[in-house]
C-alpha cells in the first residue's frame, strides 16, 4: 500500500514482495523476484493469471519483459510492472481463486461449455 519501511532488510530489493506486520510496521518475511517463484499478473491482457517466473528479459531504456509458465504448461510474457510475486517456489502465500489463476484457450472453453 505504499508504506515506507524503516530499516528494511538489506537483502530486500525492488520488485520483491514483503510481508509486513501492520501493527508494528516491521517486515516479517519477503519473497525475492527471481526465476522459479510463483507470481500473479496484475495488469495487461493476462490479468489474474498465476504462474511461475521462467525468465526476465532486460531491455535498458524500455520495458523489461517477464516470461511466465502456468501449471498447465502454457507460456506467456508480460511487462515487469504487471507481475507481483505471491509465493516461494510453488507454494502461494495467499489463497488463490477457484480457477487457481489459470486461463483456458478459446477451444478449451468451448469444449467445456458443450460438455455441460
Amino acid at each position: 500500500d505504499g508504506r515506507t519501511i524503516r530499516y528494511p532488510d538489506p537483502l530486500i530489493k525492488v520488485n520483491d514482495t514483503v510481508q509486513v506486520n501492520t501493527q508494528t510496521g516491521k517486515a516479517m518475511d519477503f519473497i525475492k523476484f527471481e526465476s522459479g517463484n510463483l507470481c500473479m499478473i496484475t495488469g495487461g491482457h493476462n490479468i489474474g493469471r498465476v504462474g511461475t517466473i521462467v525468465h526476465v528479459e532486460k531491455h535498458p531504456g524500455s520495458f523489461h519483459i517477464v516470461h511466465i509458465k502456468d501449471s498447465l504448461g502454457h507460456s506467456f510474457a508480460t511487462r515487469l510492472g504487471n507481475v507481483f510475486t505471491i509465493g516461494k517456489g510453488n507454494k502461494p502465500w495467499i489463497s488463490l481463486p477457484k480457477a487457481r489463476g489459470l486461463r483456458m484457450t478459446i477451444m478449451e472453453e468451448r469444449e467445456k461449455r458443450l460438455a455441460a
